[in-house]
């Protein structure tokens, strides 16, 4: 989203429930189940983060303004945060409603087939139809997919379920497409159990 639609703004990912040793903003959210990210800066300005407001002298004499203050702020780095914000949430509204029910099958299989549940019309009428996503076990992100249609299954033919995560995404008509689910209950490493019956 930020390389669409916010120009000038790097964004990096970060997996970690928060910065080493402190919680966060989006923990609560992660431990009720809720996917969740958090954005900031990545050089931290400690003398002004997580400071009291006070005015201190060091060693060299020189005082030092500790605290957020109003003189601190970019306010134009602001403004991209909020934008990037405000397009992430757009894209997750346009999108169509996230596969449900998502199953996976192709344990002594050259093959791996995945199964979904399609949202009623009324729930989905922009629907143009499914991504399905896979990656290796190594890599943090999606770096493999097909758009399969408007169909409630498909098999990966060649693609050993050993070897990769997978998911399934919804996609809109204007390309609009909504969070990738992982297969089997929440929980389960992978969607495995899922396909054991555990």
């Amino acid at each position: 989203m930020a390389d669409t639609y916010v120009p000038n703004l790097d964004v990096m990912m970060i997996y970690r429930l928060d910065r080493f040793g402190r919680g966060g903003h989006h923990r609560p959210f992660n431990d009720l189940g809720y996917p969740a990210v958090r954005i900031m800066e990545t050089h931290e300005h400690y003398d002004r983060q997580h400071q009291d407001l006070r005015t201190e002298t060091n060693a060299d004499g020189q005082r030092i303004v500790y605290g957020d203050t109003i003189e601190g702020v970019d306010f134009d780095y602001a403004a991209k945060l909020t934008a990037l914000n405000a397009v992430t949430l757009a894209g997750l509204a346009a999108a169509p409603p996230p596969p449900a029910q998502v199953t996976i099958e192709g344990a002594v299989s050259a093959d791996t087939t995945l199964r979904w549940t399609r949202p009623g019309a009324a729930q989905a009428p922009d629907l143009a139809g499914y991504k399905v996503h896979w990656r290796l076990t190594t890599e943090p992100q999606w770096t493999r997919s097909v758009f399969v249609g408007d169909v409630t299954e498909h098999t990966l033919e060649n693609v050993v379920i050993d070897n990769y995560f997978f998911g399934v995404s919804a996609v809109a008509k204007d390309g609009s497409e909504s969070p990738v689910v992982f297969p089997g209950a929440a929980g389960s490493f992978g969607g495995y159990q899922a396909e054991s019956g555990q």
